[in-house]
């Protein structure tokens, strides 16, 4: 099938970062997440002798994933007109492979990824593209994947550490991954809500510094009702042990409620923390896209004391 590209594009850089890419004319973004400076890895080589090569490169950075609702979509369909585009521009190619060829799974869970929803990776379907131009040092990373009803893509640019660097973040800097509108009214109707907005480092229990709007509207709603007790509550996908992966949910969830109490200044006895691992999934661990949904945390209504 093929996917038309429009001129309107998509600006991918602020003034730091010049690159401009022509995406699909469907396309249309499901999250962003900026940084002003940040260090990111940029993989260089498959994944070998248990981790992923890459080279780390300091200075501004942009993040952000696509829906293409296209059905029948290869990875490689997405990424072939991006990589000529890239090689218009000057670049020169560090990696480019398919699933096989990167590592499949390993490869996959060695890069950092933007959560589900908003970016979805079927570890049997999806091509990988890093690349660096010789005289910027500016860098870019592809990463294409496909689901039987549409193409997803994320795009990463950071800009070489000696780029000029803005004092003062942009106005879009740290857009969210599509929070839930009204999570406090949802969250008082059905007892229990996803937080979808929260954004954890690959392999990692650390929580992003990023705005999340969800925790602000948590953080609003204990305001509101101040007798309200809530818990919040990880969960895993089937991949490892059940005990490390009850570890891994139960600090995401700490980290969740540390955040509030921290940042928000919501009373610690107030907010539980817990971790489920894999025992309360809310799709099937046989797929890809299932074991993205499971890997979620929650915040549920424990009660509401007069």
């Amino acid at each position: 099938m093929r996917v038309c590209l429009t001129a309107l594009g998509c600006l991918l850089a602020g003034p730091a970062l010049a690159l401009q890419l022509e995406l699909p004319s469907n396309a249309r973004q499901t999250a962003a997440r900026d940084s002003v400076l940040d260090r990111v890895s940029v993989a260089t080589a498959p994944y070998a002798d248990g981790q992923v090569a890459a080279e780390r490169i300091d200075g501004p950075v942009q993040r952000r994933s696509y829906r293409i609702p296209s059905p029948g979509l290869t990875p490689l369909q997405i990424l072939a007109p991006l990589r000529a585009q890239l090689a218009d521009a000057g670049y020169d190619t560090l990696l480019d492979c398919d699933a096989n060829a990167c590592g499949g799974f390993d490869f996959r869970f060695g890069i950092d990824v933007l959560p589900a929803p908003n970016m979805y990776v079927n570890v049997r379907a999806y091509h990988f593209l890093s690349a660096r131009h010789p005289r910027t040092g500016d860098a870019v990373w592809l990463l294409a994947s496909t689901a039987p009803d549409a193409g997803y893509l994320q795009v990463v640019q950071v800009g070489a550490q000696e780029a000029a660097v803005p004092t003062t973040p942009s106005p879009t800097a740290d857009i969210p991954v599509a929070p839930t509108a009204n999570l406090g009214q949802s969250l008082l109707a059905s007892g229990s809500a996803i937080l979808r907005s929260l954004d954890f480092a690959t392999g990692t229990t650390d929580l992003g510094e990023g705005r999340a709007p969800e925790l602000e509207q948590i953080a609003q709603l204990m305001e509101n009702r101040p007798n309200l007790r809530i818990a919040i509550v990880g969960h895993t996908d089937t991949v490892g042990g059940l005990e490390a992966n009850i570890a891994i949910s139960r600090a995401r969830a700490s980290a969740v409620r540390d955040r509030l109490i921290e940042r928000y200044d919501v009373s610690p006895n107030r907010i539980e923390a817990g971790g489920m691992g894999y025992l309360s999934p809310v799709a099937s661990n046989l797929t890809a896209a299932g074991r993205e949904a499971n890997r979620r945390v929650e915040v549920i209504v424990v009660g509401e004391e007069n």
